[in-house]
């Protein structure tokens, strides 16, 4: 671990990471009330999208990221949870910004549940689930007390190199 997430928070963006989506989400400058802020498209066969990734960081004027982590039912690692360790080093590197790795499981589910609450078809609303995911995990990470960030220098595929705390 290299720090902790800012205590004064300000804008903290999140990340939703998907298979072909990766759902964005932002808090506000108080770092209360998070927001959907959209998608990034994956391609199939191209490496993660970091380079966007950093320039939404830039643009959407964030002072920390919070990272969803793709763990199993069991909470054990998948091949798309290393991926994510791999992505969050890059960008605590690229961006300079703490960066931590928060589960995600259930987030989605979430997303969805309230989408058909609000009365709305998810089939058709796939970009706003994704983004909307990603605004349930930043307010998961904003209600916890504590949030280690991604050490840069560590290797990514070691599960023990940044934090996994669950809400």
């Amino acid at each position: 671990m290299s720090g902790r997430m800012p205590s004064d928070r300000g804008r903290w963006m999140a990340i939703d990471w998907g298979e072909r989506r990766i759902g964005l989400a932002i808090s506000d400058p108080a770092g209360i009330i998070a927001s959907p802020a959209g998608v990034i498209v994956r391609r199939a066969g191209k490496r993660a999208p970091v380079a966007e990734l950093v320039r939404r960081s830039e643009a959407l004027e964030a002072r920390g990221v919070v990272m969803g982590l793709p763990l199993d039912g069991n909470g054990d690692e998948t091949p798309r949870s290393i991926e994510c360790r791999r992505v969050a080093a890059e960008l605590a590197r690229r961006t300079a910004l703490p960066v931590t790795l928060v589960d995600e499981r259930y987030t989605t589910a979430s997303a969805l549940r309230g989408v058909r609450e609000g009365g709305g078809n998810t089939r058709d609303r796939k970009q706003d689930v994704d983004a909307l995911a990603a605004a349930v995990l930043l307010q998961q990470a904003m209600r916890m007390s504590e949030l280690p960030t991604v050490d840069p220098a560590a290797d990514p595929a070691s599960p023990g190199d940044g934090a996994t705390p669950s809400a």
